[in-house]
């Protein structure tokens, strides 16, 4: 992964107005500049206007951040796209972007302004803005269930970014049974049931999130292949009969100690030769990058569990031979998402 250049002026200056920087781009999505110069491009400023239902001043504030950021392009007083913005409007991902703004503007944002607390008292501070019960996110979602929707959904589009990585790296060449351990709503066993028509899968998951996982299986057709089983990944049994452990973007969220925890239950689980899958955004063990990682953890850090934190690869290696693992084997994804894959063998 590319290292972060020598600070320059311009470059402080995008650090100290990056709140102001993103809510420019969270603008543009809601309300529908992108999509605009996407059908309209080269668009007068007056177009704009009317099509966005503004006023001229916060017309020109808009046009004025989006294309200082490089979001847009003027030539004159006709705006379009910038390139890599049509790129993905036309490749279709523009509509993971616009998931991953809104998981930035409603999620991140409100608990931003406890990160400093959750480094002084090393925990989830930001836990506190949500109602319901629990020292996680995942167990207060239950109360809040229009944010749960929502989370979910944002959810989806992160793994849909990073799910080609996952269905390129996760080797499963002779795999027949996966326990995608914290599977959420199947997202990464649908992409990886798909790529794998061999193999069978069984999620295991809070009650809560349940239904939206077997509504989304059935969508694709997939429920023979995919199950799912009620039950709390730290307290209740694993159930018997898998080959393979699939941790995918589930060790970012827990402590060291409580990763080790989860790495034992699938030691015992597997049989001889049996495997293990993690799957996640992981920082380079040099300890200075990439930049993806460590504004991410500002997330990590604030609010999902007490001690979530995206680890570095060397991190995970030790937790697995602590465990008992062997053929202890890293993929990088090679993209500009620092995600990868490491395998190892009971």
């Amino acid at each position: 992964m590319p290292k972060a250049h020598p600070l320059t002026s311009d470059n402080l200056i995008r650090i100290l107005f990056g709140s102001s920087a993103f809510q420019m781009l969270n603008a543009g999505c809601q309300l529908g500049l992108f999509s605009l110069l996407s059908q309209r491009p080269r668009s007068t400023s007056a177009v704009i206007a009317e099509e966005l239902a503004l006023q001229p001043r916060p017309t020109q504030v808009l046009l004025l951040g989006t294309t200082a950021l490089g979001l847009t392009a003027c030539e004159g007083d006709r705006y379009r796209n910038a390139e890599l913005v049509e790129t993905m409007f036309r490749d279709h991902s523009w509509e993971i972007m616009e998931d991953l703004v809104a998981f930035e503007s409603h999620i991140v944002y409100p608990i931003e302004v406890d990160f400093v607390e959750s480094l002084r008292r090393n925990t989830n501070v930001g836990l506190r803005r949500f109602e319901g019960n629990g020292t996680d996110l995942y167990h207060r979602l239950a109360a809040n269930p229009d944010l749960q929707m929502l989370f979910y959904r944002c959810m989806r589009s992160w793994s849909r970014l990073s799910n080609p990585i996952l269905v390129a790296k996760a080797d499963l060449t002779g795999v027949h049974r996966i326990l995608d351990v914290g599977g959420g709503d199947g997202v990464n066993a649908v992409a990886l049931a798909k790529a794998n028509p061999q193999a069978e899968f069984t999620i295991l998951d809070l009650p809560d999130v349940a239904d939206i996982a077997r509504r989304k299986i059935a969508e694709h057709g997939l429920s023979g292949r995919i199950s799912f089983q009620e039950g709390d990944i730290f307290t209740d049994q694993y159930p018997a009969g898998h080959d393979c452990v699939l941790f995918a973007n589930q060790l970012v969220i827990w402590s060291p100690e409580e990763n080790l925890t989860l790495l034992n239950k699938a030691w015992q689980l597997l049989p001889d030769s049996g495997r293990v899958l993690i799957f996640s955004a992981i920082s380079d063990d040099t300890g200075d990058g990439p930049l993806y990682a460590a504004l991410d953890n500002v997330y990590f850090a604030t609010l999902p569990a007490r001690r979530s934190m995206i680890y570095h690869w060397k991190q995970y290696e030790d937790w697995l031979t602590t465990a008992g693992f062997s053929k202890i084997e890293r993929f990088p994804g090679g993209s500009w998402t620092p995600h990868g894959v490491i395998s190892a063998r009971k």
